[in-house]
């Protein structure tokens, strides 16, 4: 399921990002692809004011990067987006704004508010699976260890 994405309203919502920080795109960016590569869930991520506005190069396989232009916003791209899904309850929507959320349920999308998001963003991978024939902790005896080396010795 692909997520529609409020990116200032998200940021504003992340402790190890700030608003004020020049670069916050590209680290919500960077961020955003770790989860995609995590869920398999592809991400669009609108911004406030690009100059151009419009798709961009920061857009990945799985991450599309979208900035309003300097006549729109944010809300105002992801109502339209919204109001032009085909395919409205494949999505789930994030953001802070009731009004974005209120359309995505006008159209049956899921919606989470940017602090939930946050949340599942902060969320650390879960660690490695031993392979199927490694032990996740071995212990060797003194008398095994001695065994190893006199079998490393004789190479």
């Amino acid at each position: 399921m692909p997520y529609l994405i409020d990116g200032h309203n998200l940021i504003g919502r992340l402790p190890d990002i700030a608003l004020n920080d020049p670069n916050d795109e590209a680290l919500l960016v960077q961020k955003l692809i770790g989860f995609v590569a995590r869920t398999k869930h592809p991400c669009v991520v609108i911004f406030d004011h690009g100059l151009p506005g419009g798709r961009s190069p920061m857009s990945t396989r799985g991450v599309t990067v979208i900035f309003a232009s300097l006549h729109s916003n944010a809300d105002r791209v992801m109502k339209e987006r919204i109001r032009n899904e085909a395919n409205p309850k494949g999505w789930t929507v994030v953001s802070s704004d009731n009004d974005v959320l209120a359309a995505a349920r006008r159209r049956e999308m899921g919606t989470l508010k940017s602090a939930e998001f946050a949340q599942m963003l902060q969320r650390p991978d879960p660690p490695p699976k031993p392979d199927r024939g490694e032990a996740a902790d071995v212990h060797l005896s003194p008398a095994e260890i001695e065994e190893w080396l006199r079998l490393f010795e004789k190479r």
